[in-house]
């Protein structure tokens, strides 16, 4: 039965897709996670990309997707794309009527999500029965709750549509959410029905237009891959419409496609034929590096601030060389915000953005500047023993003419009309728990001296910032 009277969504494919006992799935999803690809990097995940096959020929690969998010990370929803198999309809399909459910328990679905989603846009239509018997969303539920734990908002979106119009459209509406604190899951598998051989050669293909990250090439991949004539193929993409949707979120903006891990139905052991085979790829989407500093350079950061705050308060200070790099980050212009903290309460944050003054210049600058940031008592010579740093080196400015553009955690705001001007570091709001409207009311009232709706017809500017800190832990 997939629907009950409390209209959750109940398994359709448990016991034929993967396993129906919670014990065995349990235990399968075990087995696959410590397979799985373990890809190390620092950048923060926005997307995975899994297929959705029987978890006997594709389980490795999704885990190997999955296994990408945080350990113990914590998301405001998890949204997941999965074209549908079933039913060809105009738009996509956002199931509120209920919770999801699998074996291993019930899973809560963000209707009021959902809901401002259907309410935002009539690229969604009113389709709950595309949900019933999908596979395609389904056998994705099980990772993340072995993954996340359960501790996870569910919006599930099912696309009926055939039309890349329409998923630009759909990404114009998801655009808002596409931010660090959710997750998209994109459902698909890739090549269906050619020789092992030849999935291998187009599931490559395909993989590589994807990870260039621009909708139009891959579908002109997709194209030429039906023209090549390779006996059998149905499709090199099946979710191909999910797919596209992602590529319209992530277009031309700061985001990297790492392939993860790549099979076919062949490398089953146990049902591997290699006649007729569907292709399954692991991919994940990360935020681009602001700016690649390495353990040295930040040291020689640390030291550079602290250094010159101690020859200012009159103390001498021991150099310690650095070997010169031509690259360093720190003779490149950048803005830099310097924050002092003496027993972990802040003392002095003072700083400014790029302009011809190198991040080395900047640095020495703020450092003694904000030894007398007039908010605070000075720093003192006697409490440098108990000082800690932290340095935020600042990306260049971007001006945006929506605050749609602003993503909370990852974004500075700098405010501007006229001679007035004000700056929030991004990691204020983590401090705060602001909103998006706090952040900018306060820093334009606070900050700009321009009130609390100053923003609103002011320039609005974002930036990003690489942290470096004392390892000691600190708080304001």
């Amino acid at each position: 039965m997939i629907f009950n009277k409390s209209n959750n969504r109940e398994p359709a494919v448990a016991g034929q897709f993967y396993p129906s006992s919670a014990n065995t799935l349990r235990n399968e999803l075990e087995e696959f996670f410590s397979q799985a690809t373990d890809v190390k990097t620092s950048q923060p995940l926005r997307a995975i990309v899994s297929p959705h096959a029987g978890y006997i020929f594709s389980g490795e690969v999704a885990a190997a997707a999955f296994n990408q998010i945080p350990a113990n990370k914590s998301y405001k929803n998890v949204f997941v794309l999965a074209s549908s198999h079933r039913y060809s309809f105009g738009g996509a399909s956002v199931y509120t009527d209920g919770n999801y459910e699998t074996p291993l328990g019930e899973i809560t679905v963000n209707k009021k999500t959902g809901k401002q989603l259907m309410a935002s846009s009539s690229v969604f239509a009113d389709h709950t029965e595309s949900h019933y018997h999908e596979h395609s969303l389904e056998v994705q539920l099980p990772f993340l709750q072995y993954r996340l734990a359960n501790n996870f908002k569910l919006v599930p979106i099912i696309l009926g549509t055939n039309s890349p119009s329409t998923c630009k459209k759909l990404a114009k509406a998801l655009q808002p959410y596409f931010t660090a604190n959710n997750l998209f899951v994109v459902s698909t598998d890739f090549s269906h029905f050619p020789t092992y051989e030849n999935a291998k050669l187009v599931d490559q293909l395909t993989a590589d237009a994807i990870c260039k990250n621009h909708p139009k090439k891959l579908l002109k991949t997709l194209e030429k891959n039906k023209n090549k004539p390779i006996e059998n193929l149905a499709t090199s993409l099946c979710g191909w419409t999910s797919v596209l949707t992602l590529l319209y979120l992530t277009k031309n903006k700061n985001f990297e496609f790492k392939q993860l891990t790549y099979k076919n139905s062949g490398d089953s052991q146990l049902y591997g034929g290699k006649d007729r085979v569907v292709g399954y790829w692991a991919l994940g989407v990360y935020e681009k590096a602001v700016f690649e500093i390495s353990a040295s350079e930040k040291q020689e950061i640390l030291q550079l601030a602290r250094n010159s705050i101690a020859r200012f308060l009159g103390t001498d200070v021991k150099e310690n060389t650095h070997k010169k790099y031509d690259d360093s980050i720190l003779d490149k212009k950048a803005g830099a915000f310097i924050s002092i903290y003496i027993d972990n309460d802040l003392r002095g944050c003072i700083g400014g953005f790029a302009g011809e003054k190198t991040l080395r210049e900047m640095i020495k600058r703020f450092a003694v500047s904000a030894t007398n940031d007039q908010r605070f008592d000075p720093v003192e010579a006697s409490e440098l023993d108990r000082m800690t740093l932290e340095v935020s080196v600042l990306t260049p400015l971007k001006k945006i003419k929506s605050i749609d553009e602003i993503e909370l955690g990852k974004h500075g705001i700098y405010i501007k009309s006229g001679f007035n001007s004000g700056t929030f570091l991004p990691q204020v709001v983590e401090k705060t728990g602001w909103s998006k409207k706090e952040f900018l009311g306060r820093c334009s009232k606070n900050k700009a001296g321009i009130g609390w709706n100053g923003w609103k017809t002011a320039e609005l500017y974002t930036y990003e910032v690489v942290i470096v800190k004392d390892n000691q832990e600190k708080t304001s």
